[in-house]
């Protein structure tokens, strides 16, 4: 996305917008990693054998839908919405479930700044990386639609913006945070990092994460048990250079983002969530 011209409006403006996607923050956070090194050597072998890899996932299914709400000190700002479908669609002949995140300024705010954003992915069943990727942003006076094809078996990535060629298993910047959710989070140390990749634009984009603990969150849906990870390297997509961004993902085998929280000089503008179903099985992290 662009960069709105620093007046202190616009800025403050720009400000708003980073919690406003924030909540879809992890989408740039997992790419080709597993839990071990060794785990990352068998997929490049699988890979290179020409076979799709296979990622044990007990973290989400079809039909799950996670509610947020985006808040600026008392006031709600926003609402977005991170959505599986209910039934697989066929993507480059595998099935694959359909995973939408909408995020939207209140009709209250909108005189202010009116957010009206689009994130569309089409993510493997097996493999659980995207096949197919869509973008739509409205952000003030401020738009942008972007579409990518990837096919996976070639390393290639046919966009709105040309072909490009991607490393194997790429993800975009909402498939990450799907896959992030199948790994081993509670069993990283506090001050771990990993490193990743995305595709957004016309490049693939290396991030750092770092894990910073556990911590308890009380939302509108409850108190949750969370592992707490903060993106280190901004770049490409949903993260913009405005603030430190800290994700709370509850410490189970569901791993549902809980809260986003972007600190920024005029405060702290979070998305929390206020209602979840669908899930895959209990979310074990809820506490009360």
């Amino acid at each position: 996305m662009e960069t709105l011209k620093s007046t202190p409006t616009k800025r403050w403006q720009t400000l708003l917008t980073v919690g406003l996607v924030a909540v879809g923050a992890l989408g740039s956070m997992i790419a080709l990693m597993s839990a071990s090194g060794e785990a990352s050597k068998d997929m490049a072998a699988t890979w290179q054998a020409g076979a799709l890899r296979y990622v044990p996932n007990l973290a989400f299914g079809y039909g799950e839908k996670l509610n947020f709400d985006v808040n600026y000190k008392f006031i709600t700002a926003g609402k977005a919405v991170m959505q599986i479908g209910s039934k697989p669609e066929t993507i480059s002949d595998r099935p694959t479930y359909s995973v939408q995140f909408t995020v939207r300024t209140t009709s209250s705010f909108d005189n202010v700044f009116k957010v009206r954003d689009r994130y569309q992915t089409y993510l493997d069943i097996d493999g659980i990386f995207p096949w197919r990727f869509e973008q739509s942003v409205k952000e003030g006076n401020y738009s942008r639609d972007f579409s990518a094809i990837i096919d996976q078996r070639a390393k290639k990535a046919k966009t709105t913006e040309g072909s490009f060629t991607t490393p194997p298993f790429v993800h975009d910047i909402l498939s990450a945070m799907y896959y992030v959710r199948t790994l081993n989070l509670s069993a990283m140390k506090k001050g771990q990092s990993i490193t990743l990749q995305n595709f957004y634009g016309k490049n693939t984009h290396n991030l750092r994460i770092r894990v910073l603990g556990k911590e308890k969150v009380e939302t509108d849906a409850g108190t949750f048990n969370c592992v707490v990870v903060e993106p280190l390297v901004v770049e490409g997509g949903l993260f913009k250079n405005e603030g430190r961004i800290v994700v709370y993902m509850t410490d189970d085998d569901r791993k549902i983002p809980v809260k986003v929280s972007s600190k920024v000089v005029i405060g702290s503008i979070d998305g929390e969530l206020t209602s979840y179903s669908g899930t895959r099985g209990p979310v074990t992290a809820k506490v009360n």
